[in-house]
């Protein structure tokens, strides 16, 4: 047994997103470790025309989990959910035509 001791959970999901360019084309979809096995599953970069409540509660409804809507200075509104629905969020923002799908950016894990 060496003296080493080995982090696992370093690992920063926003560290690729190269947030200081100004990208607003894109959407952002994280995932977040909370404790244990809970996650947080955020969206950004959804555009400012677009009732972003109204997506947060279609997200609700169609993925049986909670959310809320945050909003930040510098990031906008953004969508929190519960649990990782990541793959949930992409395929009903591409089926509903809220945005392309080549426009999404998915991170984390």
């Amino acid at each position: 047994m060496g003296d080493e001791v080995q982090n696992f959970n370093a690992f920063d999901a926003f560290e690729d997103a190269n947030e200081k360019s100004g990208d607003h084309s894109k959407i952002h979809i994280r995932v977040q470790q909370r404790n244990g096995r809970k996650c947080i599953t955020t969206v950004q970069g959804l555009a400012e025309d677009l009732d972003v409540k109204r997506i947060c509660k279609a997200f609700k409804k169609n993925f049986q989990c909670n959310g809320a809507v945050t909003k930040d200075s510098e990031l906008g509104e953004i969508i929190q959910l519960s649990g990782d629905q990541r793959t949930n969020v992409n395929s009903f923002l591409a089926e509903q035509e809220i945005c392309l799908k080549s426009s999404i950016v998915i991170h984390g894990f």
